[in-house]
């Protein structure tokens, strides 16, 4: 077995690499290398970080053992999946908390695979401040590591399943930003595939975000799909009589079970068995509670159609009687995906005059953004510069709705004169599966 730790110029070589880019993607550009600077000159905090990943013997020890993985100090674990493991992370320049999801590539098979480049692909499509951001993608020779946005406050389920259910209140307050993100997904041709309480992530009290897109695909609205996947308990009754299904109405209907989960603390089809389970979602039988109000019981029935295309959309769930008045996050206006922008020759925006001033502050100048040649995510500065914008459109959403809900949920008066209205009127693991 080779001694890695004994070979300082395997662990020269490999601690170069990360501090570079990915395996097969091509180097990392950084401009003037740190040793023609002189030791004597004081580097930039982005040089910093970069000198300090090719020399300094701590740093690279921490590269190898798998405590750093490009600009990202590695802490504990904070989730897993099937195929992966999630550890809570920090970027060494912004000082972002994130998620940062590994993946052993020895146990991708094709398909998963597939699903992974069809995770990346999603989740870059998508602006909306209730869905969990993508900001870089890492590999090294044995793992792939998706950089993702961190909502600390854990999952929906385990709130339920500690505290018990939701007040109809608190319901209408979760689900309308839940029911926005789906909107905003079937708007850009993504579906999820795997919505459920454990898919659901609070950022603070009242905000959350829809996170895990490893099962989702990219697709026109009537496209048919053919891959089984997510948990059963969510699944709609086509995907175990069909041979085909389109995405949109089997979110639609995970949308319907999360509901009645929220509002009950329970599932509206249970079973000790998947072919009896089967068996109760394909007779549709199910009973809500009488102290459901009239309006959320009609909006779950709406949802639970067995005929999917009678079933509510997102545009006609926000609309309904039951969430009527409440008012929810607009989606993000779309981005660049990378700094190109930023040195080009087209006037910039306020915002993005922010964003360049904030990385120049880190010494990512015009020269750096110049040089990043390398596949859009899989850049440490790219991974940077969405950190940062990340950032500076939380805090001007903030700024310009008050503060109401959270930096990201913050929709502005409406939101906080629906809750004061209020106030003065009250005082499971996903899996692929195969129904054969």
């Amino acid at each position: 077995m080779l001694n890695v730790f004994g070979n300082k110029d395997l662990m020269d070589r490999r601690a170069a690499q990360w501090a570079g880019c990915s395996p097969g993607l091509g180097c990392q550009s950084l401009g003037p290398c740190e040793e023609e600077k002189g030791s004597h000159l004081l580097l930039t905090p982005f040089e910093k970080v970069t000198s300090d990943m090719r020399t300094n013997e701590k740093v690279k020890h921490e590269l190898i053992v798998g405590k750093r993985i490009g600009f990202y100090q590695l802490h504990g674990k904070i989730g897993f999946g099937n195929f992966s493991q999630v550890k809570l992370g920090i970027h060494n320049l912004t000082k972002e908390k994130v998620a940062i999801k590994i993946l052993d590539k020895k146990r991708l098979d094709a398909k998963t695979w597939q699903l992974f480049s069809c995770e990346v692909l999603s989740m870059e499509r998508l602006h909306h401040p209730n869905i969990i951001r993508l900001y870089e993608v890492l590999e090294t020779h044995h793992r792939l590591h998706l950089v993702l946005e961190y909502a600390g406050g854990g999952e929906l389920f385990t709130k339920i399943g500690t505290w018990g259910r939701l007040s109809e209140h608190e319901a209408k307050l979760i689900f309308i930003q839940i029911v926005s993100a789906v909107k905003h997904m079937h708007e850009n041709n993504v579906v999820h595939r795997d919505l459920k309480a454990e898919n659901i992530f609070y950022s603070s009290k009242n905000c959350v975000k829809v996170g895990d897109f490893g099962f989702s695909a990219l697709c026109i609205q009537d496209q048919l799909l053919t891959t089984c996947c997510g948990s059963p308990p969510y699944a709609a009754p086509e995907l175990f009589r069909e041979k085909n299904y389109m995405g949109i109405y089997v979110d639609t209907w995970a949308l319907g079970v999360l509901l009645y989960f929220m509002v009950t603390a329970n599932m509206p089809f249970r079973a000790d068995t998947v072919r009896k389970l089967r068996k109760t979602i394909l007779m549709g039988s199910y009973t809500i509670p009488a102290y459901v109000s009239d309006a959320c019981q009609s909006l779950i029935r709406a949802i639970l159609q067995p005929v999917p295309s009678n079933r509510s959309s997102p545009t006609q769930l926000l609309n309904s009687t039951w969430l009527r008045g409440m008012e929810y996050p607009e989606p993000y206006q779309p981005f660049h995906l990378n700094p190109a922008h930023l040195i080009s020759s087209l006037p910039l925006t306020e915002e993005e005059r922010e964003v360049k001033n904030t990385l120049n502050s880190f010494g990512i100048t015009e020269g750096y953004i110049h040089n990043n040649h390398c596949s859009e995510s899989h850049k440490a500065i790219t991974g940077t510069y969405r950190i940062v914008l990340h950032q500076v459109q939380k805090r001007r959403r903030l700024e310009i709705g008050g503060g109401a809900i959270d930096s990201d949920c913050s929709v502005g008066s409406r939101v906080a004169h629906s809750r004061r209205k209020h106030i003065r009127a009250h005082g499971q693991t996903s899996k692929i599966c195969s129904f054969m």
